[in-house]
């Protein structure tokens, strides 16, 4: 495969950062400031689709080298098609992100607004980082810094419960990391002398025959220390990270850190392993395992939530182990429907968490118990939620059925009834947690739980959809739509990846 050298990655990677500082100096300045948000979301966007063209249609990848600290141990950029679809997503759902965040933070009157459009900025630059590195040296760098300039946003409201959940986001995350994918990282490059991603994987058949039972670990400790993924049971700190702002909560579930867990996961089993050697040793059987069971139980957990985000932390939980169990089964159709969920996923999990912020600064809910008749009241927003929600079911012509029809084949092909029944039981669980909200907010007008009055839904006078949240919402239920009747692009990609 042509390499072309370019110095286009490492741009995308720090246009965001540079924002940040602009960001800062215009501290005092909202409009201005915010505007920089947006500028530096622009030129993201427009660096990484001018990459298009080369990679998706020429076949090349583009390259970026900055220096080597050791043989076989680099900080370079690679940027190849699964990068770039990576890459397209975060970018785009930056610029709908930043113009919610305008919305909602001046709605609320956030106090620490600066800081709070910085960190965002800085984390986008670490999302770029973690698509376009070439090796998992680099990869490993941005994924940290990703945890720890997201540790702010987490913690924003700055309450006792805030900084709790922080903690425990940070402990969880770089606890996984040090403990499992510092080892993992070590151990493959003990093996190699490398760490350079590679199509065929970078382990060698004598590695294989001599160290089968290691490379099964290291793959364990691979899959666990890039606990981003939630995969259960290093799934505890998503839950806890549902304190923060619901922008923050959109970044974490659909622009960058459950996104990065989940893509870095694929590069390890398409880059590092390669589908041959994950059958060889077997670890493909315990890859599918957990993600089945974290299907499952997820989705269970999520019926059990009353509190509409807390709902939708399970639901995001439940949806990112499709993306690695279509990825573990190992077959053309199931991995394809792996890849393609990353951006299908992305987009309707973002404009559940944009409706559920909607509400909560339009009417003040946050229970699901309270939303009787709030479709009446904010129409737009209700009607974007059941798009995405239809999408999280598997439903047409919504995004999220290309994904599920790509595992269903896929699981045929592997001649598993097995997954196949975890597919559709958990489709099952997605309408059993879903449909309850939006018969609530369309035809349940009274109070239907004389106990717990306080929680009727009838007591929507005054409230009003705010147009700086609206928009972004409305957006990507419609691209979530187009995905679904136009996914021929995305799957071109995908099947780029596999070949």
């Amino acid at each position: 495969m042509e390499t072309i050298i370019s110095i286009k990655p490492l741009l995308a990677v720090l246009v965001s950062s540079i924002g940040a500082l602009f960001i800062i100096f215009m501290g005092k300045k909202p409009n201005i400031r915010e505007s920089w948000s947006l500028i530096a979301g622009v030129i993201k966007l427009a660096i990484v689709l001018s990459m298009i063209p080369d990679v998706v249609y020429n076949k090349k990848v583009i390259s970026c080298s900055l220096f080597t600290l050791l043989p076989g141990i680099e900080i370079s950029f690679r940027v190849d098609a699964f990068g770039l679809l990576f890459a397209m997503g975060a970018s785009l759902l930056w610029i709908a992100t930043s113009i919610y965040s305008i919305g909602y933070m001046r709605s609320t009157n956030e106090s620490s607004q600066t800081r709070y459009f910085a960190c965002f900025a800085v984390a986008l630059s670490s999302t770029i980082g973690v698509a376009f590195s070439a090796n998992l040296f680099t990869m490993f760098l941005f994924y940290e810094g990703l945890t720890i300039i997201t540790y702010p946003l987490v913690a924003h409201k700055g309450t006792a419960e805030a900084k709790g959940g922080a903690r425990k986001y940070a402990i969880y995350l770089l606890g996984a990391a040090k403990a499992f994918l510092v080892v993992a990282i070590i151990l493959t490059y003990n093996l190699t002398g490398t760490l350079e991603f590679s199509k065929a994987g970078i382990f060698s058949t004598d590695i294989q025959s001599v160290h089968p039972e290691l490379l099964y670990v290291i793959f364990v400790f691979f899959l666990f220390g890039f606990a981003k993924c939630a995969i259960m049971p290093f799934h505890g700190w998503l839950p806890a990270a549902m304190v923060a702002p619901t922008p923050v909560s959109a970044l974490l579930h659909a622009v960058a850190v459950v996104k990065t867990g989940v893509f870095t996961v694929l590069r390890v089993i398409f880059f590092v392993f390669g589908a041959d050697l994950m059958m060889d040793i077997g670890v493909d059987i315990f890859v599918i395992t957990f993600a089945s069971f974290t299907i499952i139980v997820a989705s269970l957990l999520a019926l059990s939530r009353d509190n509409l985000k807390a709902r939708l932390a399970f639901s995001t939980i439940s949806q990112l182990s499709y993306i690695i169990l279509g990825a573990a089964l190992l077959t053309p159709s199931a991995m394809i429907g792996g890849i393609i969920h990353i951006t299908n996923h992305a987009f309707s999990k973002i404009t559940l968490f944009f409706c559920a912020g909607s509400i909560y600064v339009s009417s003040h809910k946050t229970e699901i118990s309270q939303l009787n008749g709030i479709g009446k009241k904010m129409p737009w927003t209700m009607a974007a939620f059941t798009i995405a929600t239809l999408s999280m079911i598997g439903i047409p012509p919504v995004s999220g059925f290309v994904t599920k029809w790509y595992l269903v084949i896929g699981s045929l092909e592997r001649h598993s009834i097995a997954v196949l029944s975890v597919l559709l039981i958990s489709s099952f669980l997605n309408a059993a947690y879903f449909v309850p909200i939006i018969y609530k907010a369309y035809f349940v007008d009274k109070v239907l739980d004389t106990e717990h009055p306080k929680l009727d839904g009838q007591n929507n006078e005054g409230v009003k959809e705010i147009p700086l949240m609206v928009i972004p919402l409305i957006l990507t239920a419609i691209v979530s739509v187009v995905l679904g009747l136009y996914p021929d692009f995305i799957v071109k990609i995908a099947e780029s990846i596999i070949r």
